[in-house]
């Protein structure tokens, strides 16, 4: 069962790399049983987490014996959840013609509400994290600083400061001023470019993954 395992793993694995060929019947049907077997197992997991594992042991908690040898609900059960349930099924209404528009108003108020939340979150994650990030000592006064970590500190503030000169269009770049937003674009474009090699490289350790399932684990070449 294993060695069938193993091949079923590598026709699909080669069956995607040929898309660098061209596009295949060979791609299409790895494409679609990857599709496909993603769209059950995450249907599979949501079902039992949030509908089951949520919903219905939140609202209908399990029994258990208290001291007096009586059953009692094990948590008290919150039945907030069948607003959020009603909401779901609402949301459902989309797939019949006649009363699809009543999808419109969970649909409306579950984006209101993660608008919200998400903007509270990121507001905390994104803006005031990387304020925190670039307050920093700069000459090691009253703090056990190497000399790598003040040149560090100094580059980032003047990276920051010098960004957001650049995103600053009131003013002309000239002289000084356009200087500064000079430095600033160079600091972004590097900052760009970091990013997008931080991200070929975690796509290359996939590819290098499946170059190694290929030839180690499927052909036997590598030890």
């Amino acid at each position: 069962m294993e060695h069938v395992a193993l091949w079923v793993a590598a026709f699909l694995t080669l069956g995607i790399i040929s898309f660098l060929y061209k596009d295949n019947p060979w791609y299409k049907l790895c494409e679609a049983i990857f599709v496909g077997i993603s769209a059950g197992y995450w249907f599979i997991v949501l079902f039992w987490d949030n509908i089951v594992g949520k919903f219905w042991v939140g609202v209908f908690p399990p029994k258990e014996l208290n001291d007096v040898g009586e059953l009692v609900n094990s948590v008290e059960p919150d039945y907030w959840l069948i607003v959020g349930a009603v909401l779901g099924v609402l949301m459902l209404m989309r797939l019949i013609p006649n009363i699809g528009w009543i999808s419109r108003w969970p649909l409306a108020f579950i984006i209101g509400c993660t608008s919200g939340l998400y903007l509270i979150n990121y507001f905390s994650s994104n803006m005031m994290r990387q304020v925190q990030g670039t307050i920093m000592p700069l000459l090691g006064m009253n703090y056990e600083l190497s000399t790598y970590d003040i040149i560090g500190n100094i580059i980032i503030v003047i990276g920051t400061f010098t960004g957001l000169i650049y995103f600053y269009f009131s003013k002309e770049h000239k002289g000084w001023f356009g200087r500064a937003a000079k430095v600033g674009i160079w600091t972004i474009m590097i900052t760009f470019g970091a990013s997008f090699g931080y991200t070929v490289m975690s796509r290359m350790s996939l590819l290098i993954g499946r170059v190694d399932f290929l030839f180690g684990d499927w052909l036997g070449l590598i030890n």
